[in-house]
């Protein structure tokens, strides 16, 4: 058996289209080119089938972009492609992302149909105003109706959340976790807005058009997140994800882990074999290679062992319950995590930003509030 850390068990399908581009959106995606849709999915399957055989994995990821975007025949012939290519183990997760303004009951039938157990939904906020700072397209309560479907299909299901948008209190951010959590989740992912550059937002906020929360406002909310979370019983995994034991995304635990994983679709990375790369975010461009029979793959990067080591080490420490586990760590690295670290790790436990049992080591409450000072010495 090879390890998931050199051979993927997990794959990642990116689908690029949605009806708006958010004005925070970094990732590769597009707005009015819809008309491309079937032409998309023709190049996707060439590119799977580059693979040679169909490759078995654990988990499934489709994400965007907005897969909803597309239409129910569309979507019933990417999860068709996607099975055929990736074969998912029994008991296997399989998630695909959805919009509130774009999931009806026809698409939501395709996808429990088509294998998918999983669905994360882009909720962001229940506020219309904090809705119109992120240039979201939907309204507060298309989340419910969503909902309406999504529950007798779906076994697992969870939200995105965004805290710090402009415009933003604590008062807010109150309402919306509260507004969330009468809705039953048993997964919500709760991020800190990122001004990404070049983003639309961005150029906003250096234009001073908007005002970002202040500092102590936005740990608050984190503050808030933390503890009215885990009186719901919603236990902190990640940094930035909370669930009922046993409804963890088992795909993000393998990108925290470093493991690897296959990526397919315009701007999708992957990590194979110990080799980093990732596809043109040009659609066109991507488009125009497949159909010529070459690649579309950027940038490729090949880590050092130690790059590696320090690599794997960010990701399990972002990990707020499982931390980094020392013997698994070499296991996994070759390298003793002391010898690689242990004057930054020394430092910030002296700093009460880590703690330690002698195995495996793992942020304090307070050094998630400035994990990433922590992270960046770690690199």
């Amino acid at each position: 058996m090879v390890d998931s850390w050199v051979w993927p068990r997990a794959a990642y399908i990116h689908i690029p289209f949605c009806a708006h581009k958010c004005g925070y959106c970094d990732f590769a995606s597009l707005a009015g080119v819809d008309h491309l849709a079937d032409r998309y999915l023709t190049a996707l399957e060439s590119e799977m089938a580059r693979m040679g055989t169909p490759q078995p994995v654990e988990t499934i990821f489709v994400g965007g972009g907005t897969p909803t975007r597309l239409d129910a025949g569309q979507l019933r012939r990417l999860l068709a492609m996607i099975g055929r290519w990736f074969l998912l183990e029994p008991g296997g997760e399989w998630t695909v992302e959805a919009n509130p303004g774009t999931l009806d009951e026809e698409k939501a039938d395709v996808l429990a149909a088509g294998g998918v157990n999983r669905v994360s939904l882009g909720a962001q906020s229940f506020q219309p105003g904090l809705l119109q700072a992120l240039e979201r397209n939907h309204a507060p309560e298309e989340v419910g109706r969503a909902l309406d479907w999504i529950r007798p299909r779906f076994p697992y299901w969870s939200f995105d959340l965004i805290f710090g948008v402009p415009g933003s209190t604590l008062p807010l951010w109150e309402a919306d976790l509260e507004t969330a959590l009468s809705l039953g989740p048993a997964h919500l992912s709760c991020y800190g807005l990122v001004y990404e550059k070049g983003t639309a937002l961005w150029k906003q906020w250096q234009a001073g058009q908007v005002r970002e929360v202040d500092e102590e406002a936005e740990r608050a909310m984190y503050e808030h997140t933390i503890d009215r979370l885990r009186q719901a019983g919603l236990l902190m995994y990640e940094i930035s994800n909370f669930a009922r034991p046993g409804h963890e995304s088992r795909h993000n635990l393998i990108y925290w882990a470093n493991d690897a994983y296959f990526g397919v679709g315009v701007g999708a990375a992957r990590y194979v074999g110990g080799v980093r790369s990732v596809n043109t975010r040009d659609l066109p461009a991507y488009l125009r290679r497949i159909e010529e029979g070459r690649e579309a793959t950027g940038p490729i990067e090949t880590l050092e062992p130690e790059a590696h080591a320090r690599e794997t080490a960010v990701l399990m420490l972002r990990r707020t319950i499982a931390g980094i586990d020392r013997s698994d760590f070499m296991r996994r690295t070759g390298f003793d995590l002391d010898e690689l670290a242990g004057p930054t790790l020394k430092k910030y436990v002296g700093r009460g930003l880590l703690e330690e049992d002698g195995n495996r080591v793992r942020f304090t409450r307070e050094g998630l509030f400035l994990a990433d000072s922590v992270l960046c010495e770690l690199v």
